[in-house]
């Protein structure tokens, strides 16, 4: 059963959900967020998110990674810094060898909740309906799961696609 990790980027906290992948079911694994220290020098920060993600990947052996895009802020400091943390969230799964994907926001909305323009609380809400066992998950950790779940739900209808081609391209060889 494929597992994937949902990564929801923040330089004070990066959200971080696994779940397994069985055809259309998802089975929750765990989930968290990593928090960097507020006092930290920027490069200090990054590197205990980088500690943190290497422990989760090491601890959950996930197959896959997904994470969120970053939109652009009115700051564009804090833009620039959240963009640091979220380089931090695509390198140490591609270390790790796995395949990253990245989804917009807008996008894992409307996967998750189906409407591009939800809420933390609809998310949060939608995830433990999607995820038996979640229990109380809030906030960057569920937004982690729904990057996940989105990456499972793209994932699997690409595959199909892909089956689907792949038969047709035979047939088209078995005619002629």
């Amino acid at each position: 059963m494929p597992r994937v990790i949902g990564l929801d980027p923040g330089l004070r906290a990066t959200g971080w959900g696994v779940i397994e992948v069985e055809g259309n079911r998802l089975g929750y694994v765990a989930s968290g967020v990593i928090r960097s220290t507020d006092r930290g020098t920027l490069a200090e920060r990054l590197v205990e998110l980088h500690a943190g993600l290497v422990q989760v990947l090491d601890a959950y052996r996930p197959d896959e990674a997904a994470v969120e895009e970053t939109f652009v802020n009115r700051n564009p400091v804090s833009t620039l810094k959240l963009g640091q943390a979220r380089g931090i969230a695509l390198l140490v799964p591609a270390l790790a060898g796995l395949p990253v994907a990245e989804y917009a926001t807008n996008q894992v909305k409307k996967a998750v909740v189906g409407a591009g323009h939800a809420d933390k609380m609809q998310i949060a809400m939608m995830v433990r309906r999607l995820l038996p066992g979640v229990g109380a998950t809030a906030g960057d950790a569920a937004d982690a799961l729904a990057v996940a779940i989105c990456h499972a739900h793209i994932g699997a209808t690409l595959a199909h696609w892909t089956r689907a081609a792949s038969a047709d391209a035979a047939r088209r060889v078995v005619r002629a």
